[in-house]
């Protein structure tokens, strides 16, 4: 067991597979982006041994993370390699969908067990408009493809001021009312070279609740009021599904955090919305051992950071969001 010197117990990884996207979102990622060359991003075989490592320490949630990790080569027996390692008990991916009519079947047989599907809108045009190329059409039939598969499915809506905030989040709340999905509206948050307009465009949890009670009814809190991970849930009338909403600028969820990032290239970074990050690719590649690295890792998990400062306007500038995983 890996804990903070706060006395979390951090059990959660989630792992950077790539940096690169097929997608180009307003809120995410400059549109002439440029990527990192795969010389300088952790391999299968490192991801896998980082990944025994992590287990040992007591880690046993693994989340896939990009960029958009479907475009991993070998991304298949990536999961499967994880999955059969010991102590893992829940592997998951968080992806823009585009991909999973081909890979939901393949992903689900090596043993993934859900995914986290990026839908801001069901609106066409407005769906290109925030991807800057994306087709609707292409998710939706990457979502139809999991449920066939058997995956467990949650929704991601990351909520953009005059772009998706108004009847877009109601038409995705929508949805659980016949669908057994979570759908999840995600607060944007500054990271780099795109941190003004996030700043600009962030809509709180209070004004989303209001939009959507005003147009489907009255939202009421379930799951006893604790999070999911990281989403705060809720339910109408009726449905079959719940709305969760993550608000991590607005109501930081610092004291239940349980997770550390792995970037693809090999950076262990404690906090979201914090720059701290530790290296662990120079060591892996100049030959630490096992026990080495364990150290490493345990001494930066011990000086997590509590949470973020954007209250006093300090934002995390040394990479954009594609580059963490989120």
């Amino acid at each position: 067991m890996t804990s903070d010197r706060f006395g979390r117990n951090i059990n959660y990884l989630r792992i950077s597979l790539t940096d690169k996207c097929n997608l180009r979102c307003v809120y995410c990622m400059p549109e002439d982006m440029t990527f990192r060359p795969k010389s300088e991003l952790l391999q299968d075989d490192e991801i896998i041994r980082l990944v025994r490592i992590f287990a040992e320490l007591g880690f046993h949630k693994f989340r896939l993370t990009g960029g958009e990790p479907t475009i991993r080569a070998n991304v298949v027996d990536i999961v499967d390699q994880i999955v059969r390692t010991a102590g893992v008990q829940t592997v998951a991916m968080t992806t823009n969908g585009l991909l999973l009519n081909k890979l939901a079947a393949p992903l689900a047989k090596a043993g993934l067990k859900r995914v986290n599907i990026s839908i801001d809108t069901l609106n066409p045009e407005k769906f290109n408009k925030l991807t800057r190329w994306g087709k609707v059409e292409d998710v939706w039939a990457g979502i139809e493809a999991s449920r066939q598969a058997g995956l467990e499915i949650k929704l991601n809506a990351v909520v953009v001021r005059n772009y998706n905030h108004l009847e877009d989040v109601v038409d995705l709340a929508r949805l659980t009312l016949s669908q057994p999905w979570q759908v999840r509206f995600i607060e944007m948050m500054p990271f780099g070279d795109v941190a003004d307009f996030q700043q600009a465009g962030i809509v709180s949890q209070k004004e989303l609740m209001a939009t959507i009670s005003a147009e489907l009814g009255p939202l009421s809190v379930t799951n006893g009021g604790q999070l999911d991970g990281e989403a705060k849930l809720y339910q109408l009338e009726g449905a079959l599904g719940t709305v969760g909403f993550i608000s991590s600028v607005t109501q930081p969820f610092c004291a239940s955090c349980t997770r550390a990032r792995l970037t693809a290239d090999g950076r262990l970074r404690l906090c979201l919305l914090r720059e701290q990050e530790v290296d662990l690719m120079t060591p892996l590649r100049d030959g630490a051992s096992d026990e080495e690295l364990k150290a490493i890792i345990e001494d930066g998990i011990w000086w997590k950071p509590w949470g973020h400062r954007l209250d006093d306007e300090i934002i995390p500038l040394n990479r954009v969001m594609s580059e963490i995983g989120g």
